[in-house]
């Protein structure tokens, strides 16, 4: 059994400027996920190769994700691709 660890991108105004200006996808993921366990899911579900990922909690108590992209993808047509934008 393949353990799904990525709940849901985030579409807030925030992650949208970090879309556009830093290259950086946010997503909302499982409390007991690891980065390593994100970047497999990334790489396996969606062709995804991450430069970077931060994880942390939020004061709301989710888990996000912060993903780095390589310069050669545009973060926004993955956005696209998800239905965030």
């Amino acid at each position: 059994m393949v353990m799904k660890y990525i709940i849901s991108p985030v579409a807030t105004e925030k992650a949208i400027k970090m879309m556009e200006s830093e290259n950086k996808l946010v997503f909302i993921v499982e409390r007991k996920a690891t980065k390593s366990d994100v970047k497999r899911e990334l790489e396996r579900e969606f062709g995804i190769k991450p430069v970077k990922i931060n994880v942390y909690i939020d004061p709301k108590g989710r888990k996000k994700a912060i993903v780095k992209l390589p310069k050669d993808k545009p973060a926004i047509e993955f956005a696209t691709e998800f239905g965030v934008v």
